[in-house]
């Protein structure tokens, strides 16, 4: 059986990932700042290329964060809920965080995946 506490042992893996998330964010907000700036002072495909990739990206990691935060809010209702002594609520909550945290892993191997396919573009172009 669940108690108050077990949900809060998943606090710091997911505030830890969020802070992953947000880092990798920021990075990649950054980069098409630079890129588009690049772009509109001398347009090129390649460049278009690459702001499209990290617009999809950082689409995915949007979702992440949204997933990571869902993730939190169960973990904090389902505390809650055993707190006041609704077990059964409690169990479904964190059943429910866990499947977000889950579902925010999965998303960021799919944005790794594409992140690498983008690398290994590029590199390829390089031996051109």
């Amino acid at each position: 059986m669940l108690e108050v506490t077990t949900p809060a042992l998943l606090f710091p893996a997911i505030s830890l990932l969020m802070l992953a998330y947000t880092n990798r964010f920021v990075t990649l907000a950054g980069l098409v700042r630079d890129l588009k700036a690049r772009h509109d002072q001398k347009p090129s495909e390649n460049l278009k290329l690459q702001i499209d990739n990290l617009a999809f990206r950082l689409n995915i990691i949007q979702y992440m964060q949204i997933m990571g935060a869902l993730a939190f809010f169960f973990c904090a209702f389902s505390m809650f809920s055993f707190f006041i002594h609704k077990e059964t609520t409690g169990t479904w909550m964190f059943g429910f965080g866990l499947g977000s945290l889950l579902i925010s892993l999965i998303l960021l191997i799919v944005e790794l995946s594409v992140s690498v396919r983008a690398l290994k573009l590029m590199l390829k172009n390089m031996d051109k």
